[in-house]
């Protein structure tokens, strides 16, 4: 199944999509269905709605529009931590992000006026149905409700600023998410095997099979219920690989007017246009 959510005359809603359409389900959102415990699945197969098609002036947000966590790792392909200059952890490196930082597929990134250093990052996110502490690792993938497409657009000035990277990962208007919520049967266990590619005006600028990530969903999910309660509707974002752009000799910042693209076979292509922050 493959929700949506978005806004239409004003109003949001959510739907699921069927072949070129998306039929309407109502002002229900994910986040409320996740902590419910409802059956996706099912429960869209009873819901009545309309049938919009997909471009009929839909203004799309993103899939959780207030997810209760967002967990995001760092340094999960070892190319990209050799890029980056880091030792690669045997650990996962993890830090936050804010729902204030989100934005939906065909919305802007914003550069923001105070630095010239906003960097792409193409990763799979993956959203737990369900929660809870000490998860074993048999028993990780059958909390994942689903997974979506994130761009975890870094102001890496501020990044590097302080040994801490959250300033940097938390400028408004630089989470992009979305613009389909899969659920975890459509798609490999664990999304292994799978390739994700970031474009830059349609330039492949990143591409790497999920295959090589340092720590896979079942591990991510495992290490952090050894710390943290998860809960339904959290969202783990779970790396990105080599080709950043501020690893590259020159350097390749997004700049006014860019459009970036991050796509997975099974998920879809999550695109943005980049603009810069009004004065």
């Amino acid at each position: 199944m493959r929700y949506v959510s978005f806004e239409k005359d004003g109003k949001a809603f959510l739907g699921v999509r069927e072949g070129g359409a998306i039929r309407t389900l109502g002002e229900a959102t994910l986040e409320e269905l996740l902590a419910q415990g409802v059956d996706l699945n099912k429960w869209a197969a009873t819901q009545q709605g309309g049938r919009v098609e997909a471009e009929d002036g839909l203004k799309f947000l993103p899939p959780l529009r207030r997810p209760t966590k967002i967990l995001c790792v760092g340094l999960n392909f070892k190319d990209h931590s050799k890029e980056s200059n880091f030792e690669q952890p045997d650990y996962p490196t993890m830090f936050l992000r804010l729902n204030t930082s989100l934005v939906a597929h065909n919305a802007p990134i914003v550069r923001p006026r105070v630095s010239d250093s906003l960097d792409y990052e193409g990763e799979i996110a993956v959203v737990l149905g369900k929660g809870g502490r000490h998860i074993r690792k048999e028993d990780a993938l059958s909390h994942v409700a689903g997974y979506a497409l994130f761009n975890d657009a870094s102001v890496r000035e501020y990044q590097f600023k302080t040994p801490q990277w959250t300033m940097g990962k938390n400028f408004d208007g630089t989470g992009a998410f979305g613009p389909d919520f899969v659920t975890a049967d459509e798609l490999p266990p664990g999304v292994k095997g799978l390739r994700l590619e970031t474009r830059l005006n349609g330039e492949v600028v990143q591409s790497a099979s999920t295959d090589d990530m340092v720590f896979d969903v079942e591990t991510l999910i495992v290490l952090l219920s050894e710390a943290l309660t998860l809960e339904a509707g959290d969202v783990i974002v779970s790396g990105t690989p080599s080709g950043v752009g501020w690893a590259r000799n020159p350097r390749l910042l997004m700049r006014h007017g860019d459009v970036c693209e991050v796509s997975v076979a099974g998920i879809g292509t999550l695109r943005n246009e980049i603009i810069d922050e009004a004065a």
